[in-house]
């Protein structure tokens, strides 16, 4: 039988967790950045491990404005500090409860600034060596982080079941109608052709080819629930598992 490894944020203030965590391989939690506090940490760790469930860090760039879809501009020492800090704060609830992170993703503008800008993508390696380069890194294929990140710390291709594609590998804009997917057909349709075929649909009937081994679903995706729901139905008829520690 296959295997399917599906991703999603969570930990980010939805009311949906409890429900979409059952249904995923691993978790990108919210530590503080953009969103998240000790107690939303602790919480969905220990959902986590109810579903057995890989558990990652999600860090921002800091402050909750924008929920972290913005780049900003601050120092590098200044960048580096919050992620450690966030870093540490879910690593310490993760430990406490006789568990281990297994991985790190970046959250919405630090994602994709470290995709295109090296400076800020090394801020992030630079952040994670001094104490996490056991875990994986999830980043996108094509990625300037992904390229430095060779040979230090395992990287781990990530492709978006709910977004669209340019032909640079880089997501739409969300300030553009297209950006996101929401029809739980098309979200099936976009993510079995980079699972199956190893392709990824862009505009214009462009195709540029997928390497990615996990499948990111936005749990603040509209009916991403129904969605959800809908992919595991459609995999298990395909004789498709969700892939699980």
């Amino acid at each position: 039988m296959k295997t399917i490894h599906l991703n999603c944020d969570l930990g980010e203030g939805e009311k949906y967790d409890a429900q979409l965590m059952p249904h995923i391989s691993a978790c990108n939690i919210a530590c503080g950045g953009h969103a998240g506090d000790t107690e939303t940490m602790l919480k969905t760790v220990l959902l986590a491990m109810e579903f057995n469930v890989e558990i990652g860090a999600h860090p921002s760039y800091p402050g909750t404005e924008n929920f972290g879809r913005r780049s900003l501009e601050i120092s590098e020492n200044e960048l580096k500090r919050s992620i450690q800090e966030q870093l540490f704060s879910l690593h310490e609830i993760v430990k406490k409860q006789g568990r281990k992170l297994t991985h790190i993703k970046p959250h919405g503008a630090l994602y994709n600034d470290a995709a295109k800008d090296e400076k800020i993508a090394q801020i992030i390696l630079n952040s994670i060596a001094e104490s996490y380069l056991d875990l994986k890194l999830y980043a996108p294929q094509n990625s300037i982080i992904s390229e430095l990140a060779n040979g230090k710390i395992e990287v781990v291709f990530e492709a978006f079941a709910d977004r669209n594609y340019n032909p640079d590998f880089s997501l739409v804009s969300r300030t553009k109608n297209n950006a996101l997917i929401t029809q739980k057909e098309s979200v099936f349709k976009h993510l079995f052709s980079m699972f199956s075929e190893g392709e990824i649909a862009c505009e214009n009937n462009l195709k540029i080819s997928s390497a990615a081994a996990t499948f990111c679903l936005h749990s603040d995706t509209p009916n991403s629930i129904e969605i959800l729901e809908f992919l595991v139905e459609k995999f298990n008829t395909l004789n498709i598992k969700i892939a699980k520690v």
